[in-house]
């Protein structure tokens, strides 16, 4: 069973560049525990607006297990707490993007 999660992570005052810097190394991980990066944005983490937001899927529950306990991302811990103030992870389902309508007919 998939498993897709919204990460949205808020970072510490003047700390933006080193929390991508973190998610930069701790996503390369994905991969090795079939995971995968859907989306990955920034924001300017103004008026309590998240600085990253990140849609991440894995292909079963043990991916998620196996990256959360990988120990090169656990033992990265002092640098995320140095650079993330903030995660809220929410399991979301993706939704197929609705197309416009399609134009009426004409008559002539």
């Amino acid at each position: 069973m998939r498993i897709r999660l919204c990460c949205l992570l808020w970072a510490r005052p003047g700390a933006a560049e080193a929390l991508a810097a973190y998610e930069d190394k701790v996503l390369a991980l994905l991969g090795e525990h079939d995971g995968r990066i859907l989306q990955r944005a920034r924001a300017d983490g103004a008026a309590g607006r998240p600085d990253e937001i990140q849609l991440i899927e894995f292909a079963s529950r043990a991916g998620y297990d196996g990256f959360m306990a990988d120990e090169r991302r656990t033992s990265l811990a002092g640098e995320r707490d140095a650079a993330i103030a903030r995660t809220e992870l929410y399991p979301v389902e993706l939704v197929k993007h609705r197309s416009d309508p399609a134009p009426a007919a004409t008559t002539e």
